[in-house]
């Protein structure tokens, strides 16, 4: 029989619902139970209903653990049901835990501090975290700064979390990692980088290599080494001279402390070459080179490690104009320049190939004296003249007025093509200018004498009448010679005369002598003569001299009249 002080199980069940409002209360809240026994793998819980509940042990076991119960322990359980179809209680480790968490999790939230979880299983795009009863996601991206290959490591092992987004109505929790990681390196950063100072000699690990650089890792933050101060050497790429996992000791060039960027530099460490530089390379020295790179605009050419100068396209070649100079020169050939201009401060040397190699007009001056006697190939025929390849792939220039005798510049250019080899002399050369003139007309006969003899027969224009003698008769024509040895040319048979029955080759003999006008010169430059044209031009003279028909002379008057005086003077 029970008393007031020692109620009975019933009695008790009856203030529980006095004080809760009856059992149906109990469902959905988390209250404290008694651990009154252990069966297999289940814990017997008593909270106070008039059945106990039964809880499998994995819900007091943190995830890869074992549970650490024994009998008597208090515990908090979730009430699912009073009573279930067995007239148990239906008691929940788990919903107590997550309801619990939920509760602490929200005030960690709200205050964007870190909560500690734990990885316990994989789930599509991420992994789930139990955060002290409540389930979160991890996604994927925000497990590391960098993509994480194996999380086995990471499993089951107690670590901080942030929070990013929870919504307790739908159950979702999803946290990061990475977040935690980041603002740890954050500080760990800013307390490095007041560490430091600016020219500080440090060790650093390469970490990453890019065209333009490498990132050095220099014990929790990264220091950016550009590939210009990598060393004073041309340097076309930071993997010639690093790879990853190195360990390279660098200098602090430059901090930024807002942006925590770090500026190092590896050649500062090595003594400039360009100390003395001006002393080393004087003006005008000639010095050997390897060529490091090829431009349009020249080509670099290395004369020391860490010293490199420049041969301007111009500079090249003498000859070679508007070529680029890749065509002159290739990388890695070893040449010879001369220093032309040095400027320490700018660290910039001027060089010039060509000057190393001799100036080929005043070769060509020393080797050719005016007056000499050369022969080349037409390279050009300008609207001025023709230019004359010659040794040494220099040019000279014959100008219009010096290709021929008696016939204008126009018509002596359009006597030769490109391609053609001809002979001419030397009139004048200008090395500081890069210029050679020369003549052709000045190897001719008709024209003034090689001997420069000034006779009128060594003489010959276009319309002159001289005489000549005939060398040989041809179908064709004849011919003819000026003089004893003056210039030999040709009269065509449709020369011989105005009128048909003078047109015959045949009525002349070989030395007999006669009257011809100089009508030309054909390509090869021998005069061409004629008769008609001399006949022609006299009876024009004439007839101007003495006058027209209307006088009352006769045509045969006035023709006797002008051969009787041509007879006269002669």
């Amino acid at each position: 029989m029970a008393t007031t002080a020692n109620p009975s199980r019933d009695d008790f069940a009856a203030l529980l619902d006095q004080t809760l409002g009856g059992a149906e209360s109990f469902e959905g809240r988390v209250v404290i139970g008694t651990v009154t026994g252990i069966e297999n793998d289940l814990a017997v819980i008593d909270v106070g209903l008039k059945s106990e509940g039964r809880v499998p042990l994995r819900e007091f076991a943190a995830p890869g653990q074992k549970a650490d119960l024994k009998v008597g322990d208090e515990v908090e359980v979730y009430v699912d049901r009073v009573e279930n179809a067995n007239g148990e209680a239906m008691l929940s480790r788990d919903r107590a835990r997550r309801e619990a968490a939920w509760d602490k999790l929200e005030g960690e939230f709200a205050k964007t501090a870190r909560v500690e979880g734990v990885i316990f299983g994989r789930v599509k795009g991420g992994f789930t975290v139990d955060l002290s009863g409540a389930v979160a996601f991890l996604p994927g991206s925000q497990v590391d700064i960098r993509p994480v290959r194996d999380v086995t490591p990471l499993m089951d092992i107690p670590q901080p979390f942030q929070i990013l987004k929870m919504d307790r109505k739908r159950g979702n929790i999803v946290v990061s990692r990475r977040a935690v990681l980041e603002e740890t390196r954050a500080e760990q950063r800013s307390g490095l980088i007041q560490s430091l100072a600016e020219g500080q000699i440090i060790d650093g690990v390469v970490k990453n290599i890019t065209d333009y650089g490498a990132f050095v890792d220099l014990g929790g933050i990264d220091g950016l080494l550009h590939v210009t101060d990598l060393s004073y050497k041309r340097v076309n790429h930071p993997s010639e001279m690093l790879g990853i996992g190195d360990t390279v000791k660098v200098q602090i060039i430059r901090i930024n402390r807002d942006t925590q960027r770090i500026s190092l530099g590896m050649k500062q460490l090595e003594s400039d070459p360009w100390d003395g530089a001006a002393a080393k390379y004087p003006v005008g020295a000639k010095l050997s080179g390897r060529v490091t790179n090829i431009t349009e605009y020249g080509a670099f050419v290395e004369l020391e490690p860490g010293i490199e100068g420049l041969v301007h396209v111009s500079e090249m070649s003498w000859t070679k104009k508007n070529v680029h100079p890749g065509k002159i020169v290739s990388t890695s050939q070893e040449v010879e320049v001369v220093v032309l201009e040095v400027d320490a401060e700018k660290r910039r040397i001027s060089l010039g190939l060509k000057q190393a190699q001799g100036n080929p007009w005043e070769a060509f001056a020393a080797a050719h004296p005016v007056g000499t006697e050369v022969e080349g190939e037409v390279k050009n025929a300008t609207e001025f003249g023709l230019f004359i390849g010659l040794d040494n792939d220099v040019d000279g220039m014959v100008h219009m007025s010096d290709i021929a005798w008696g016939i204008s510049g126009e018509d002596a250019l359009n006597l030769h093509r490109k391609g053609e080899t001809v002979k001419a002399i030397v009139l004048a050369v200008e090395p500081d200018k890069e210029r050679i003139s020369l003549g052709m007309k000045q190897l001719e006969r008709g024209g003034v004498a090689a001997a420069g003899s000034t006779d009128s027969a060594d003489r010959l224009n276009k319309n002159q009448v001289v005489t000549v003698s005939i060398l040989e008769v041809r179908d064709a024509g004849l011919e003819v010679q000026v003089g004893d040895d003056g210039a030999t040319g040709f009269i065509k048979r449709t020369d011989l005369g105005r009128d048909r029955d003078e047109q015959r080759p045949e009525r002349f003999q070989v030395g007999q002598k006669l009257d011809a006008m100089v009508t030309g010169f054909d390509r090869s430059k021998k005069p061409t003569f004629s008769v008609k044209a001399m006949q022609i031009a006299e009876e024009k003279q004439a007839v101007a001299q003495y006058g027209s028909s209307d006088s009352g002379a006769s045509l045969g008057d006035i023709l006797g009249e002008a051969l009787k005086a041509r007879s006269e003077k002669n």
